[in-house]
């Protein structure tokens, strides 16, 4: 078997059954089982769909700022405000499975993810 390296800005890993790791296509798609290791490069809060708020009911997610400077926004609720998390570069955040959450971006980042993609929900901000 031939071992060769996945960039993961265009690939994904996908962490299967009997503890096997596979390349993958990269997509969002909330059909997809397993956990998912995924990064990307957001210049802007646009590259990190801030407008919109992303759940993932069937796992927790971890969100790592690889380089750069982001904030994480969990979604309050009806009791008080939504809770802003800043996250340096090297830092991490457990978003536990079911809450909504959303990404903006302060400076050029890399972010790394790990999650459980199936039935992932998104759903637009009212005030984006």
């Amino acid at each position: 078997m031939m071992v060769s390296p996945i960039d993961l800005y265009s690939a994904a890993i996908r962490l299967a059954g009997e503890r096997q790791a596979q390349h993958t296509e990269r997509r969002f798609d909330a059909v997809l089982s397993g956990w998912h290791i995924m990064a990307f490069r957001a210049e802007t809060s646009d590259d990190s769909h801030a407008d919109h708020w992303e759940m993932h009911p069937g796992a927790d997610e971890v969100v790592t700022c690889l380089s750069g400077a982001i904030r994480m926004y969990f979604r309050a609720d009806d009791t008080g405000d939504d809770e802003e998390v800043a996250l340096a570069e090297g830092a991490a955040v457990i978003v536990p499975r079911g809450r909504w959450h959303r990404i903006e971006v302060d400076v050029p980042s890399d972010i790394l993810a790990v999650t459980v993609l199936e039935n992932t929900q998104l759903q637009a901000r009212a005030n984006a």
